[in-house]
């Protein structure tokens, strides 16, 4: 029981610390001037860009609100997403793209970090030349190829309609804004609806033949689809017996697990949806000449 107490304090470590990370990155982005503020010749924005913000909280405490709906399934807002600076906006899109894993989404957030944790000390066991254990039970190839599809099918389901959005007609008169905001909007609505969020980055006229098919397509498969790999790990995982653990155990109670973990959530969800955001958030701020 000790055991399984630590092991989930180092998950639960993982959380904490990139949900920490993204509120700082963000609430710093939101503490500088808006640039089309500044473009008004407006010098003094003491909050920094309070465009879209709630007003009687200022633009960090709205920002710290917003940071952790869209990490969670709440779908709620203090302001509004489409108003928020480029980075910002990356910020609220990326913590999504992660699978909700912080501070977690109900239901989905647990056991997506639990599929991660599984990659993690697969890793582990490859590293230390062991078959990989979690929670005492051994963690087999089967495991592994199930964790890993219930990782993908988030990321392809939102990049795949995404492509497609971009690509015709209906799509690509959506979005308010053209250029690389445009995109984000587009980006933003598929990944709140497959992730379970809900919320929106407003300025998509999201209500079309189109947007509703597709959006329900998503809501879909980001419910169902992964609930397939997940439920068929845990009846697996259930159907082992305990392991006792041996010298050779890549122990997942410490710092360096949870370190590893954190790895693994960033270098997954990096490279599965870093050519999206370059197109969106990043070359957006880019054009502002710096990238904070």
């Amino acid at each position: 029981m000790v055991g399984s107490i630590r092991q989930g304090v180092a998950v639960l470590m993982a959380m904490v610390i990139i949900f920490g990370a993204w509120v700082g990155f963000a609430s710093y982005a939101e503490s500088q001037p808006n640039p089309a503020v500044s473009a008004a010749h407006v010098v003094k924005q003491p909050e920094g860009n309070m465009v879209g913000k709630e007003v009687r909280f200022g633009a960090l405490p709205t920002t710290l609100y917003n940071v952790a709906s869209t990490q969670t399934s709440t779908g709620s807002v203090s302001g509004a997403n489409d108003s928020f600076t480029p980075i910002g906006g990356f910020a609220l899109i990326s913590g999504m793209m992660l699978g909700e894993v912080s501070p977690g989404g109900t239901g989905s957030g647990l056991y997506t970090i639990l599929l991660f944790a599984l990659i993690t000390v697969f890793l582990g066991g490859l590293m230390i030349g062991r078959t990989p254990e979690y929670l005492g039970k051994k963690i087999q190839a089967r495991e592994v190829k199930l964790a890993a599809f219930g990782v993908l099918i988030m990321p392809l389901v939102v990049l795949v309609i995404v492509g497609i959005a971009v690509s015709i007609h209906a799509g690509r008169v959506a979005p308010g804004n053209s250029g690389p905001h445009g995109f984000s909007e587009i980006l933003y609505a598929f990944i709140s609806q497959t992730n379970n969020n809900g919320s929106a980055f407003a300025g998509l006229s999201g209500n079309t033949a189109f947007y509703n098919v597709t959006g329900g397509i998503a809501m879909l498969l980001g419910r169902f689809a992964i609930m397939v790999p997940v439920l068929a790990l845990a009846g697996s995982l259930a159907a082992k017996n305990i392991v006792p653990a041996g010298l050779g155990t890549f122990k997942t109670d410490t710092p360096l697990f949870t370190g590893l973990l954190i790895g693994v959530i960033l270098i997954v969800g990096g490279l599965t949806f870093f050519p999206a955001v370059s197109l969106g958030p990043i070359v957006e701020q880019l054009l502002h000449g710096r990238l904070f």
